[in-house]
This record gives structure tokens, sequence and C-alpha cells, in this order.
């Protein structure tokens, strides 16, 4: 089965987690003023993206320069992977296409770590695309064991590019940010991106 088919209650109850749902999850996380070009840019594309309105465009011209930021911020120590194929595990279904992913490796050539994955939501509802998005965390879970990278916890964020809801996967224990963020708020947005990457949240 493809990352893709699965539901939240599917990947919820076939690999057993448990569910902790928090309104506070990030609360506590310094935000990231953005650069002026992502200022700029965001400026530019944001309403062109939701006049298209289509997953791919809001792909493209938000959420590819929002980790394209992220990068820079951390100085190119890490990479950023899109529309890769990152199939772990065939036999319980964690196989497919990740729409985006980030790496705590600064190598581009080579899918090493994933720490973050990201999904754009289908249909603009934020709660299609969560299934998905935990589907592939478990599989960047396995991915990491199997590497022997000591990485405690993985994270994602189910999004639209303008809307973000954001998760955290340690263990077999799904925490879920019951807040939702706004492209408004993007020096939110990349705070708690920031600390994925550097583990504090």
């Amino acid at each position: 089965m493809a990352y893709s088919n699965w539901t939240l209650e599917t990947v919820v109850t076939t690999f057993q987690l448990e569910i902790v749902e928090s309104a506070a999850l990030f609360a506590e996380i310094e935000t990231i003023v953005p650069s002026s070009y992502l200022t700029e840019v965001l400026t530019k594309k944001v309403q062109l993206a939701i006049a298209i309105g289509t997953e791919k465009a809001k792909s493209e011209l938000i959420v590819a320069d929002i980790l394209f930021e992220l990068r820079e911020q951390f100085e190119h120590r890490i990479s950023f992977f899109s529309g890769i194929e990152f199939s772990v595990d065939e036999e319980s279904g964690l196989t497919g296409v990740c729409d985006f992913l980030v790496s705590l490796s600064p190598v581009q050539h080579l899918l090493q770590a994933p720490v973050i994955v990201l999904v754009e939501a289908k249909k603009d509802d934020l709660k299609l695309g969560m299934g998905q998005c935990v589907a592939e965390m478990l599989a960047a879970q396995r991915f990491n064991a199997e590497r022997g990278n000591d990485i405690s916890c993985v994270y994602g964020a189910s999004t639209t590019g303008i809307d973000w809801l954001f998760l955290k996967l340690e263990g077999k224990c799904l925490h879920i940010d019951m807040s939702t963020y706004t492209i408004e708020r993007c020096d939110r947005i990349l705070g708690i991106l920031s600390s994925m990457v550097t583990q504090k949240a």
C-alpha cells in the first residue's frame, strides 16, 4: 500500500500508535524572522498559488520556498528533497513518493537521515493529509533505525501551503498539535521547523 492510501485511523490502528493531542505542543518555540527574500517571494506567490488552487502549485510556490529558507537559515547544514521515492518497507505498506523530506545531513545528492516529513494536504483539508504524513514519519523512523541514526523524534507537517498542522512521533507515541498555523505567521512556522531540525521541540 502506498503512503497516499493511509488514513489517520488505519495507520494508527495498524501500527498501534498512541495519540496525544496537545494545544501547546510548539507554544514555547521561538519565532524566526524570515529573510527579506522570503517575505518578498511569499508576497508575490501566495495569492497566485491560491488562485491556481492546486496542491502542486501550493507545493512549488510556497512550501519549497519555506524549506529553501530553512536550509539557508542552517547555512546548508541540512538538505531537503522533493518528490523522491522513499520505499522503506513494502510488506508494511510504507512505500511511495514523499512530497518533501528534510535531512540532518548537508549532502544533497543522497538521502541520509530524514527528520521532517512534509505533505501537502489533499483537497485543502489538513486532516486528509495526516494519514499519509504519519505513514511517512513511520517510514522515516525505520529508515533512521536501520542506518543507526540516533534520532529520538521524527516530525511531520500536513500543509496546504497556507495552513500548517504539525506532528511529532516519538517511539509509538504520536503527538498532534491542536493548533494550526497560517502562512501569515511564517516566522512561527520557521521557528517550529527549526526546532524540529535541532530536536528541541
